[in-house]
Protein backbone atom coordinates (compact mmCIF):
# COMPACT_ATOMS: atom_id res chain seq x y z
CA UNK A 1 0.00 0.00 0.00
CA UNK A 2 1.07 3.22 -1.33
CA UNK A 3 1.96 6.00 1.45
CA UNK A 4 -0.88 8.58 0.31
CA UNK A 5 -3.30 5.48 0.37
CA UNK A 6 -1.72 4.60 4.28
CA UNK A 7 -2.83 8.12 5.02
CA UNK A 8 -6.30 8.07 3.74
CA UNK A 9 -7.29 4.86 4.93
CA UNK A 10 -5.90 6.32 8.69
CA UNK A 11 -8.08 9.33 8.58
CA UNK A 12 -11.48 7.16 7.30
CA UNK A 13 -10.66 5.31 10.60
CA UNK A 14 -10.19 8.12 12.82
CA UNK A 15 -13.34 9.07 11.30
CA UNK A 16 -15.37 6.19 12.21
CA UNK A 17 -14.28 5.99 15.67
CA UNK A 18 -15.56 9.95 16.07
CA UNK A 19 -18.48 11.15 18.53
CA UNK A 20 -18.07 9.21 21.32
CA UNK A 21 -19.91 11.37 24.00
CA UNK A 22 -18.72 11.83 27.11
CA UNK A 23 -21.93 13.27 28.57
CA UNK A 24 -23.57 11.35 31.46
CA UNK A 25 -26.85 9.66 30.30
CA UNK A 26 -29.60 12.14 30.42
CA UNK A 27 -32.46 11.51 32.44
CA UNK A 28 -35.18 14.03 33.54
CA UNK A 29 -35.17 15.46 36.78
CA UNK A 30 -37.76 14.39 39.41
CA UNK A 31 -40.50 16.12 40.65
CA UNK A 32 -42.85 15.69 42.71
CA UNK A 33 -46.30 15.25 41.44
CA UNK A 34 -49.57 14.75 42.87
CA UNK A 35 -52.00 12.27 41.92
CA UNK A 36 -54.78 15.18 41.69
CA UNK A 37 -55.42 18.91 42.77
CA UNK A 38 -56.34 19.36 46.16
CA UNK A 39 -58.86 22.46 44.75
CA UNK A 40 -61.93 21.46 41.66
CA UNK A 41 -64.74 24.15 41.05
CA UNK A 42 -67.71 22.67 39.63
CA UNK A 43 -67.14 24.74 36.54
CA UNK A 44 -63.84 22.83 35.64
CA UNK A 45 -63.26 19.40 33.79
CA UNK A 46 -60.60 17.12 35.05
CA UNK A 47 -60.83 14.36 32.31
CA UNK A 48 -57.03 13.89 31.00
CA UNK A 49 -57.84 14.27 27.46
CA UNK A 50 -59.37 17.52 27.96
CA UNK A 51 -57.11 20.42 26.65
CA UNK A 52 -57.25 24.65 26.17
CA UNK A 53 -57.24 25.72 22.56
CA UNK A 54 -53.58 26.19 21.56
CA UNK A 55 -54.21 29.36 19.84
CA UNK A 56 -56.38 32.31 21.26
CA UNK A 57 -57.48 30.94 24.62
CA UNK A 58 -58.67 34.32 25.54
CA UNK A 59 -61.81 33.59 22.89
CA UNK A 60 -63.00 31.62 25.93
CA UNK A 61 -64.09 34.82 27.41
CA UNK A 62 -66.55 35.41 24.49
CA UNK A 63 -65.62 39.54 24.16
CA UNK A 64 -65.02 40.71 20.36
CA UNK A 65 -62.72 43.81 22.04
CA UNK A 66 -60.62 41.33 23.87
CA UNK A 67 -60.18 39.29 20.94
CA UNK A 68 -59.09 42.45 19.02
CA UNK A 69 -56.56 43.71 21.70
CA UNK A 70 -54.77 40.67 21.90
CA UNK A 71 -54.17 40.30 17.60
CA UNK A 72 -52.59 43.99 18.38
CA UNK A 73 -50.40 42.41 21.53
CA UNK A 74 -49.52 39.82 19.20
CA UNK A 75 -48.54 41.75 16.61
CA UNK A 76 -47.16 44.64 17.95
CA UNK A 77 -45.73 44.22 21.53
CA UNK A 78 -41.88 45.15 22.06
CA UNK A 79 -41.60 42.73 24.57
CA UNK A 80 -42.62 39.96 22.68
CA UNK A 81 -40.62 41.22 19.74
CA UNK A 82 -37.29 41.24 21.58
CA UNK A 83 -38.35 37.72 23.18
CA UNK A 84 -38.47 36.78 19.50
CA UNK A 85 -35.16 38.34 18.78
CA UNK A 86 -33.96 36.58 21.72
CA UNK A 87 -35.12 32.88 20.58
CA UNK A 88 -33.25 33.91 17.20
CA UNK A 89 -30.07 34.59 18.73
CA UNK A 90 -30.33 30.81 20.00
CA UNK A 91 -31.13 29.38 16.60
CA UNK A 92 -28.35 31.11 14.87
CA UNK A 93 -25.43 30.02 17.71
CA UNK A 94 -27.33 26.66 17.19
CA UNK A 95 -26.17 26.69 13.49
CA UNK A 96 -22.83 28.19 14.80
CA UNK A 97 -21.93 25.55 16.84
CA UNK A 98 -23.39 22.90 13.98
CA UNK A 99 -20.83 24.34 11.79
CA UNK A 100 -18.19 22.07 13.64
CA UNK A 101 -19.62 19.03 12.33
CA UNK A 102 -18.22 19.55 9.12
CA UNK A 103 -14.90 20.45 7.34
CA UNK A 104 -13.85 23.73 7.21
CA UNK A 105 -12.41 25.38 3.95
CA UNK A 106 -11.13 28.42 2.60
CA UNK A 107 -9.26 29.29 -0.46
CA UNK A 108 -6.85 32.61 -0.97
CA UNK A 109 -5.25 34.23 -4.19
CA UNK A 110 -1.89 36.54 -3.45
CA UNK A 111 -0.12 38.59 -5.84
CA UNK A 112 3.16 40.52 -4.12
CA UNK A 113 5.17 42.66 -5.77
CA UNK A 114 8.89 42.29 -3.34
CA UNK A 115 11.89 43.69 -2.31
CA UNK A 116 14.62 41.56 -0.84
CA UNK A 117 17.02 43.11 2.08
CA UNK A 118 20.63 43.33 0.34
CA UNK A 119 21.72 42.78 3.67
CA UNK A 120 19.55 39.91 4.81
CA UNK A 121 21.06 36.72 6.03
CA UNK A 122 22.11 34.06 3.26
CA UNK A 123 21.18 36.70 0.82
CA UNK A 124 23.68 36.20 -2.58
CA UNK A 125 25.59 37.34 -5.18
CA UNK A 126 22.35 35.74 -7.56
CA UNK A 127 19.66 36.26 -5.48
CA UNK A 128 17.47 39.29 -7.16
CA UNK A 129 16.74 41.82 -5.31
CA UNK A 130 12.86 42.67 -6.92
CA UNK A 131 10.73 39.62 -7.27
CA UNK A 132 7.02 39.08 -7.75
CA UNK A 133 5.33 36.70 -6.31
CA UNK A 134 1.74 34.82 -7.28
CA UNK A 135 -0.18 32.27 -5.56
CA UNK A 136 -3.54 30.10 -5.60
CA UNK A 137 -4.15 28.25 -2.49
CA UNK A 138 -6.45 26.05 -0.98
CA UNK A 139 -6.99 24.34 2.73
CA UNK A 140 -9.35 22.12 4.61
CA UNK A 141 -9.47 21.37 8.34
CA UNK A 142 -11.49 19.02 10.03
CA UNK A 143 -11.39 18.09 13.86
CA UNK A 144 -12.36 14.37 13.88
CA UNK A 145 -14.71 14.66 16.56
CA UNK A 146 -13.01 11.57 18.95
CA UNK A 147 -14.77 12.49 22.69
CA UNK A 148 -17.86 13.83 21.43
CA UNK A 149 -16.71 17.39 21.92
CA UNK A 150 -18.33 18.82 18.94
CA UNK A 151 -21.62 16.78 19.03
CA UNK A 152 -22.11 17.62 22.72
CA UNK A 153 -21.56 21.26 22.02
CA UNK A 154 -24.20 20.36 19.37
CA UNK A 155 -26.79 19.14 21.95
CA UNK A 156 -26.22 21.83 24.65
CA UNK A 157 -26.87 24.24 21.76
CA UNK A 158 -30.27 22.47 20.73
CA UNK A 159 -31.45 22.31 24.03
CA UNK A 160 -30.51 25.87 24.17
CA UNK A 161 -32.63 26.53 21.19
CA UNK A 162 -35.52 25.18 22.43
CA UNK A 163 -35.39 26.62 25.67
CA UNK A 164 -35.42 30.09 24.29
CA UNK A 165 -38.47 28.57 22.25
CA UNK A 166 -40.06 28.18 25.67
CA UNK A 167 -38.72 31.24 26.88
CA UNK A 168 -40.48 32.95 24.22
CA UNK A 169 -44.14 31.10 24.23
CA UNK A 170 -43.57 32.23 28.19
CA UNK A 171 -43.55 35.93 27.30
CA UNK A 172 -45.97 35.39 24.89
CA UNK A 173 -48.40 33.46 27.53
CA UNK A 174 -47.52 35.94 30.24
CA UNK A 175 -48.20 38.97 28.23
CA UNK A 176 -51.30 37.54 27.03
CA UNK A 177 -52.85 36.80 30.17
CA UNK A 178 -51.37 40.37 31.79
CA UNK A 179 -54.07 42.14 29.21
CA UNK A 180 -56.50 39.84 29.32
CA UNK A 181 -56.21 40.93 33.50
CA UNK A 182 -55.97 44.77 32.97
CA UNK A 183 -58.91 44.64 30.27
CA UNK A 184 -60.76 42.68 33.05
CA UNK A 185 -59.75 45.42 35.91
CA UNK A 186 -60.74 47.91 32.98
CA UNK A 187 -63.84 46.74 32.79
CA UNK A 188 -64.68 46.17 36.27
CA UNK A 189 -63.33 49.85 37.45
CA UNK A 190 -65.77 50.78 34.15
CA UNK A 191 -68.85 49.26 36.39
CA UNK A 192 -67.71 50.72 39.35
CA UNK A 193 -67.79 54.17 37.74
CA UNK A 194 -71.24 53.72 36.38
CA UNK A 195 -71.98 52.66 39.85
CA UNK A 196 -70.58 55.82 41.62
CA UNK A 197 -72.31 57.90 38.97
CA UNK A 198 -75.73 56.74 39.94
CA UNK A 199 -75.04 57.24 43.41
CA UNK A 200 -73.85 60.49 43.35
CA UNK A 201 -77.16 61.57 41.12
CA UNK A 202 -78.79 59.79 44.07
CA UNK A 203 -76.94 61.13 46.63
CA UNK A 204 -77.46 64.77 45.23
CA UNK A 205 -81.49 64.27 45.04
CA UNK A 206 -81.08 63.27 48.67
CA UNK A 207 -79.14 66.25 49.36
CA UNK A 208 -82.18 68.50 47.58
CA UNK A 209 -84.46 66.20 49.81
CA UNK A 210 -82.80 67.32 52.72
CA UNK A 211 -82.09 71.10 51.72
CA UNK A 212 -86.27 71.22 51.13
CA UNK A 213 -86.82 69.61 54.68
CA UNK A 214 -84.72 72.20 56.47
CA UNK A 215 -86.10 74.84 54.66
CA UNK A 216 -89.76 73.61 55.45
CA UNK A 217 -87.80 73.52 58.78
CA UNK A 218 -88.80 69.75 59.64
CA UNK A 219 -85.26 69.16 59.84
CA UNK A 220 -81.90 70.51 61.40
CA UNK A 221 -79.36 71.55 59.16
CA UNK A 222 -77.20 68.81 60.22
CA UNK A 223 -78.94 66.36 57.85
CA UNK A 224 -78.08 68.96 55.36
CA UNK A 225 -74.51 68.87 56.49
CA UNK A 226 -74.29 64.66 56.50
CA UNK A 227 -76.38 64.71 53.07
CA UNK A 228 -73.20 66.75 51.56
CA UNK A 229 -70.94 65.04 53.58
CA UNK A 230 -72.00 61.81 51.82
CA UNK A 231 -72.34 63.47 48.85
CA UNK A 232 -68.98 64.88 48.25
CA UNK A 233 -67.45 62.29 49.54
CA UNK A 234 -68.97 59.71 46.90
CA UNK A 235 -67.30 62.24 44.47
CA UNK A 236 -64.03 62.13 45.37
CA UNK A 237 -64.22 58.75 45.22
CA UNK A 238 -65.76 58.80 41.72
CA UNK A 239 -62.80 60.36 40.96
CA UNK A 240 -60.08 58.15 42.52
CA UNK A 241 -61.54 55.53 40.27
CA UNK A 242 -61.48 57.37 36.95
CA UNK A 243 -57.35 57.93 37.87
CA UNK A 244 -57.44 54.00 38.39
CA UNK A 245 -59.08 53.51 35.23
CA UNK A 246 -56.60 55.95 33.17
CA UNK A 247 -53.90 53.77 34.44
CA UNK A 248 -55.38 50.55 33.50
CA UNK A 249 -55.97 52.46 29.86
CA UNK A 250 -52.61 53.36 30.18
CA UNK A 251 -51.17 49.65 30.90
CA UNK A 252 -53.29 48.00 27.97
CA UNK A 253 -51.65 50.88 25.75
CA UNK A 254 -48.06 49.42 26.08
CA UNK A 255 -49.06 46.05 26.20
CA UNK A 256 -50.52 46.49 22.44
CA UNK A 257 -47.70 48.56 21.33
CA UNK A 258 -49.59 51.88 21.05
CA UNK A 259 -48.84 55.35 22.80
CA UNK A 260 -50.39 55.75 26.07
CA UNK A 261 -51.54 59.60 24.84
CA UNK A 262 -53.43 59.02 21.98
CA UNK A 263 -54.96 55.07 22.99
CA UNK A 264 -58.74 55.45 24.29
CA UNK A 265 -61.12 52.68 24.65
CA UNK A 266 -64.92 53.46 25.47
CA UNK A 267 -66.56 52.52 28.76
CA UNK A 268 -68.05 49.32 28.93
CA UNK A 269 -70.13 47.99 31.65
CA UNK A 270 -70.34 44.15 30.42
CA UNK A 271 -68.00 41.94 31.54
CA UNK A 272 -66.48 38.68 29.50
CA UNK A 273 -68.05 35.45 30.62
CA UNK A 274 -66.86 32.99 32.74
CA UNK A 275 -65.67 30.38 30.91
CA UNK A 276 -65.21 26.89 31.33
CA UNK A 277 -61.76 25.57 32.25
CA UNK A 278 -60.53 22.11 31.19
CA UNK A 279 -57.71 21.48 34.18
CA UNK A 280 -56.68 18.11 33.43
CA UNK A 281 -54.48 16.12 35.83
CA UNK A 282 -51.16 17.39 37.41
CA UNK A 283 -49.32 14.99 35.44
CA UNK A 284 -50.29 16.98 32.41
CA UNK A 285 -49.43 20.18 33.56
CA UNK A 286 -45.45 19.24 33.07
CA UNK A 287 -46.36 19.23 29.27
CA UNK A 288 -48.52 22.24 28.90
CA UNK A 289 -46.14 25.25 30.82
CA UNK A 290 -43.59 26.48 28.55
CA UNK A 291 -41.81 27.98 32.07
CA UNK A 292 -41.18 24.10 32.75
CA UNK A 293 -40.46 23.32 29.53
CA UNK A 294 -37.50 25.64 29.57
CA UNK A 295 -36.10 24.90 32.51
CA UNK A 296 -36.15 20.87 31.50
CA UNK A 297 -34.61 21.72 28.56
CA UNK A 298 -31.85 23.87 30.41
CA UNK A 299 -31.14 20.65 32.61
CA UNK A 300 -30.65 18.84 29.52
CA UNK A 301 -28.16 21.28 28.16
CA UNK A 302 -25.74 21.85 31.45
CA UNK A 303 -26.14 17.91 31.27
CA UNK A 304 -24.41 17.93 27.52
CA UNK A 305 -21.60 20.74 28.79
CA UNK A 306 -20.43 18.43 31.19
CA UNK A 307 -19.61 16.04 28.16
CA UNK A 308 -17.51 19.40 26.69
CA UNK A 309 -15.57 19.90 29.90
CA UNK A 310 -14.90 16.29 30.29
CA UNK A 311 -13.19 15.93 26.55
CA UNK A 312 -10.55 18.42 27.58
CA UNK A 313 -8.77 15.71 29.20
CA UNK A 314 -8.15 14.04 25.94
CA UNK A 315 -6.59 14.95 22.97
CA UNK A 316 -7.66 16.72 19.71
CA UNK A 317 -7.25 15.31 16.62
CA UNK A 318 -7.40 17.55 13.62
CA UNK A 319 -7.25 16.70 9.84
CA UNK A 320 -5.62 18.81 7.48
CA UNK A 321 -4.96 19.22 3.35
CA UNK A 322 -4.06 22.32 2.05
CA UNK A 323 -2.71 22.60 -1.64
CA UNK A 324 -2.25 24.94 -4.73
CA UNK A 325 0.22 26.56 -6.90
CA UNK A 326 3.15 29.07 -6.21
CA UNK A 327 5.57 31.57 -8.95
CA UNK A 328 7.12 34.19 -9.41
CA UNK A 329 5.06 35.02 -12.86
CA UNK A 330 1.70 35.13 -13.77
CA UNK A 331 2.64 32.34 -16.81
CA UNK A 332 3.63 29.61 -15.16
CA UNK A 333 0.86 29.59 -11.84
CA UNK A 334 -0.89 27.41 -12.63
CA UNK A 335 1.78 24.57 -13.88
CA UNK A 336 2.93 21.40 -12.69
CA UNK A 337 6.17 22.68 -10.84
CA UNK A 338 4.61 24.97 -9.44
CA UNK A 339 2.04 23.01 -7.43
CA UNK A 340 2.35 22.27 -3.84
CA UNK A 341 0.41 20.67 -1.00
CA UNK A 342 0.33 19.29 2.24
CA UNK A 343 -1.76 16.68 3.96
CA UNK A 344 -1.55 14.97 7.65
CA UNK A 345 -3.05 14.92 10.89
CA UNK A 346 -2.47 16.98 14.01
CA UNK A 347 -2.88 15.29 17.46
CA UNK A 348 -2.80 18.07 20.45
CA UNK A 349 -3.06 17.40 24.16
CA UNK A 350 -3.01 19.72 27.09
CA UNK A 351 -0.59 18.15 29.37
CA UNK A 352 -0.78 20.66 32.88
CA UNK A 353 -2.97 23.95 33.33
CA UNK A 354 -2.80 24.21 37.13
CA UNK A 355 -5.95 22.31 37.16
CA UNK A 356 -8.46 24.48 35.19
CA UNK A 357 -9.65 21.22 33.40
CA UNK A 358 -11.03 20.08 36.64
CA UNK A 359 -12.75 22.94 37.56
CA UNK A 360 -14.21 23.25 34.60
CA UNK A 361 -15.71 19.49 35.21
CA UNK A 362 -16.94 20.51 38.38
CA UNK A 363 -18.30 23.69 37.32
CA UNK A 364 -20.57 22.05 34.78
CA UNK A 365 -21.77 19.35 37.38
CA UNK A 366 -22.31 21.84 39.85
CA UNK A 367 -24.33 23.82 36.59
CA UNK A 368 -26.52 20.86 36.23
CA UNK A 369 -27.67 20.62 39.61
CA UNK A 370 -28.65 23.96 39.57
CA UNK A 371 -30.48 23.54 36.95
CA UNK A 372 -31.94 20.62 38.20
CA UNK A 373 -33.37 22.59 41.24
CA UNK A 374 -34.52 25.51 38.62
CA UNK A 375 -36.50 22.72 36.68
CA UNK A 376 -38.40 21.34 40.35
CA UNK A 377 -38.96 24.30 41.66
CA UNK A 378 -40.98 25.75 38.49
CA UNK A 379 -42.43 22.39 38.73
CA UNK A 380 -43.64 23.33 41.99
CA UNK A 381 -44.33 27.05 41.29
CA UNK A 382 -46.74 25.89 39.12
CA UNK A 383 -48.61 23.45 41.08
CA UNK A 384 -48.82 26.05 43.99
CA UNK A 385 -50.27 28.38 41.00
CA UNK A 386 -53.01 25.90 39.58
CA UNK A 387 -54.18 25.80 43.29
CA UNK A 388 -54.19 29.31 43.91
CA UNK A 389 -56.34 30.36 41.29
CA UNK A 390 -58.60 27.61 41.49
CA UNK A 391 -59.00 28.27 45.29
CA UNK A 392 -60.04 31.46 44.48
CA UNK A 393 -62.06 30.65 41.80
CA UNK A 394 -64.10 28.43 44.12
CA UNK A 395 -64.40 30.80 47.11
CA UNK A 396 -64.86 33.51 44.82
CA UNK A 397 -67.67 31.79 43.84
CA UNK A 398 -69.10 31.02 47.08
CA UNK A 399 -68.66 34.89 48.28
CA UNK A 400 -70.52 36.20 45.19
CA UNK A 401 -73.52 34.40 46.61
CA UNK A 402 -73.76 35.75 50.06
CA UNK A 403 -72.22 39.00 48.72
CA UNK A 404 -75.55 39.00 46.81
CA UNK A 405 -77.79 38.62 49.62
CA UNK A 406 -75.73 41.34 51.20
CA UNK A 407 -76.59 43.63 48.79
CA UNK A 408 -80.20 42.46 48.66
CA UNK A 409 -80.93 43.35 51.52
CA UNK A 410 -78.64 46.79 52.19
CA UNK A 411 -80.78 47.60 49.19
CA UNK A 412 -84.11 47.21 51.39
CA UNK A 413 -82.33 48.66 54.00
CA UNK A 414 -81.99 52.32 52.27
CA UNK A 415 -85.18 51.94 50.95
CA UNK A 416 -86.98 51.46 54.42
CA UNK A 417 -84.83 54.62 55.90
CA UNK A 418 -85.47 56.47 52.92
CA UNK A 419 -88.93 56.15 53.45
CA UNK A 420 -89.00 56.77 57.64
CA UNK A 421 -87.20 59.71 56.66
CA UNK A 422 -89.48 60.97 54.69
CA UNK A 423 -92.05 60.83 57.01
CA UNK A 424 -89.75 61.75 59.80
CA UNK A 425 -90.05 58.54 61.77
CA UNK A 426 -85.79 58.06 61.94
CA UNK A 427 -82.80 60.79 61.50
CA UNK A 428 -80.74 61.47 58.51
CA UNK A 429 -77.64 59.42 60.12
CA UNK A 430 -79.90 56.13 59.69
CA UNK A 431 -79.90 56.87 55.94
CA UNK A 432 -76.20 57.91 55.97
CA UNK A 433 -75.78 54.44 57.19
CA UNK A 434 -77.78 52.63 55.06
CA UNK A 435 -76.36 54.78 52.03
CA UNK A 436 -72.52 53.25 52.96
CA UNK A 437 -74.13 49.59 53.74
CA UNK A 438 -75.74 50.09 50.34
CA UNK A 439 -72.57 51.30 47.95
CA UNK A 440 -69.88 49.39 50.07
CA UNK A 441 -72.18 45.93 49.51
CA UNK A 442 -72.60 46.77 45.96
CA UNK A 443 -69.11 48.06 45.39
CA UNK A 444 -68.01 44.63 46.95
CA UNK A 445 -70.43 42.48 44.62
CA UNK A 446 -68.76 44.10 41.71
CA UNK A 447 -64.89 43.48 42.96
CA UNK A 448 -65.46 39.79 43.35
CA UNK A 449 -67.13 39.19 39.79
CA UNK A 450 -63.90 41.03 38.32
CA UNK A 451 -61.72 39.14 40.69
CA UNK A 452 -63.19 35.98 39.99
CA UNK A 453 -62.46 36.58 36.10
CA UNK A 454 -59.55 37.53 36.85
CA UNK A 455 -58.85 34.41 38.73
CA UNK A 456 -59.66 32.62 36.01
CA UNK A 457 -57.44 34.53 34.05
CA UNK A 458 -54.60 33.46 35.90
CA UNK A 459 -56.08 29.83 35.95
CA UNK A 460 -55.71 29.88 32.14
CA UNK A 461 -51.81 31.01 32.43
CA UNK A 462 -50.98 28.32 34.90
CA UNK A 463 -52.18 25.71 32.82
CA UNK A 464 -49.98 26.76 29.89
CA UNK A 465 -52.68 28.71 27.96
CA UNK A 466 -52.90 25.75 25.67
CA UNK A 467 -49.31 25.48 25.08
CA UNK A 468 -47.93 22.01 24.70
CA UNK A 469 -44.50 20.92 25.19
CA UNK A 470 -44.15 19.36 21.18
CA UNK A 471 -44.37 22.95 20.32
CA UNK A 472 -41.03 23.44 20.25
CA UNK A 473 -40.28 21.51 17.06
CA UNK A 474 -39.24 23.27 14.40
CA UNK A 475 -42.72 22.89 12.67
CA UNK A 476 -44.51 24.80 15.35
CA UNK A 477 -41.57 27.79 15.83
CA UNK A 478 -41.71 28.67 12.09
CA UNK A 479 -46.04 28.69 12.74
CA UNK A 480 -44.80 30.61 15.79
CA UNK A 481 -42.98 33.17 14.32
CA UNK A 482 -45.47 33.64 11.54
CA UNK A 483 -48.21 34.31 14.03
CA UNK A 484 -46.16 36.95 15.77
CA UNK A 485 -45.66 38.74 12.95
CA UNK A 486 -41.84 39.10 13.78
CA UNK A 487 -41.13 37.55 9.89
Amino acid sequence: MKKPERLVFAIAAALSVGACSLAPAYKQPEAPVAEHYQSAGPWTTAAPADQLPREGWWKLYGDARLNELEDQLIAHNADLAAAFASYEQSRDFLAQVRADLFPQVSAGFGAQRNRQSLNAPLHGATSPEYYNQFSVTGQATYEVDLWGRVHDNVAAGRASMQASAADLASVRLSLEASLADSYVQLVGVDRQIDLLQKTVDAYQRALQLTKTLHEGGAVSGLDVDRAQTQLSATRSELSQTKAQRDVLLHAIAVLVGQPASSFTLDPKTDLPNLPVIPVGLPSTLLERRPDIAAAERRTAEANAQIGVARSAFFPSLTLSAGGGYDSGSWGNLLTAPSALWALGPNLLMNVFDGGRRRAQVASAHAAFDEASANYRSAVLTAFQQVEDNQSLLNNYGNALVDQQDATTAADRTLKLALALYKQGANSYLDVVTAQVDSLNAHLGLLSLQANQLRASVQLVRALGGGWQVDDISTQHLAEDAKAVGMK
